[in-house]
């Protein structure tokens, strides 16, 4: 049997700990559990040390952020695949076995994540994941079962396995040694968008990412940053663009940087009325990062990498809300 270690990030994050993870040791016999604690100024490290002995922890001298913190706590681990779990998800019996027997059958296969639904409305899927990531030929990501904001019930009708194209940094199943091949997370990311990028390099490079719904988990969200932080904003709009960069082709970008401006000028014009000034500047501070991106950009891929038709259009023009209506 592989070995399997699930790595929890964690930053002043003790009341998740207390929450979510007498059920990860609960369902995760045979498996390596770690806290990675980034350097938490609360009671964690204490209440691990205290209350679960037998859990690794791995405690980092500053916080990191979400990127670093991991690659900084995973050169300390050995294992054949690594669970990238948040601190505020629960797990339910059998979340692992499907996902690494599928991992398993296939070399090609580098991520994949389980069917994330929310831990508050339990029917829905989860905003950071759902049933698998997907991203248009503009850089904007969506799911099976969330395209932006809207939040599909989960009737059971994503419940087959699929290639997708990212899954989320909130559960993700990958094998270690590509993901050290790969050079980990990005540090200048700190937290958002950071797998998606690191999923769209595992694919340039020839790999395949999944989603296996017969594992399934639940999420709380926004324990670091909420959706109505405008640093996250900031950070969600600046890392995409990042993304952008780093995997087009010059001649994608060529084609995709004007509407990008033109949409997300819309998109931060929209804010003005519905998040405040703060996130309206926040679109334009992602912007004027662009110089530092462009430095950074290095090599990117080949261009073979299958972008799907663009989102903004099915869900503003054309009213798709779910992704089961979309065609191609």
């Amino acid at each position: 049997m592989p070995l399997v270690t699930i790595a929890i990030l964690n930053y002043n994050g003790v009341s998740h700990l207390e929450t979510f993870l007498p059920a990860v040791l609960k369902h995760s016999t045979g498996s390596e559990l770690v806290i990675i604690d980034n350097g938490s100024t609360d009671a964690s490290a204490k209440f691990i040390q205290e209350n679960y002995p037998q859990v690794k922890l791995i405690q980092l001298n500053k916080n990191y952020g979400f990127c670093e913190g991991y690659n900084q706590g995973l050169k300390e681990l050995s294992s054949d695949y690594y669970i990238l779990l948040n601190s505020d998800v629960e797990v339910t019996p059998g979340w692992i076995d499907q996902i690494i027997e599928m991992m398993e059958s296939d070399n090609k296969i580098a991520a994949c994540q389980p069917k994330i639904l929310s831990y508050s409305e339990r029917s829905k899927f989860e905003y950071a994941g759902a049933a698998g990531g997907f991203i248009d030929w503009l850089g904007y990501p969506f799911c099976r079962g969330r395209i932006f904001n809207h939040l599909e019930e989960d009737f059971g009708q994503y419940d087959e396995p699929m290639q997708v194209f990212w899954a989320s940094g909130a559960c993700l199943f990958i094998k270690s040694h590509l993901f050290h091949e790969m050079g980990g997370f990005k540090p200048e990311f700190f937290a958002h968008m950071e797998e998606i990028d690191l999923c769209w390099r595992l694919q340039n490079a020839g790999y395949a990412i999944w989603c296996n719904p017969k594992s399934r988990v639940f999420h709380l969200g926004g324990g670091t940053l909420d959706r109505f932080n405008p640093e996250k904003t900031y950070l969600n709009f600046r890392n995409n663009l990042a993304t952008v960069f780093s995997n087009m082709t010059i001649l994608q970008l060529f084609l995709v940087l004007p509407m990008r401006v033109v949409l997300d000028l819309v998109a931060a014009a929209s804010f003005l009325f519905t998040g405040g000034f703060r996130h309206f500047w926040a679109v334009f501070r992602a912007y004027f990062s662009l110089p530092g991106l462009v430095k950074k950009r290095g090599s990117t891929g080949s261009g073979q990498v299958r972008l799907y038709p663009s989102i903004v259009w099915a869900t503003y023009i054309r009213g798709i809300r779910k992704f089961s209506d979309l065609k191609g």
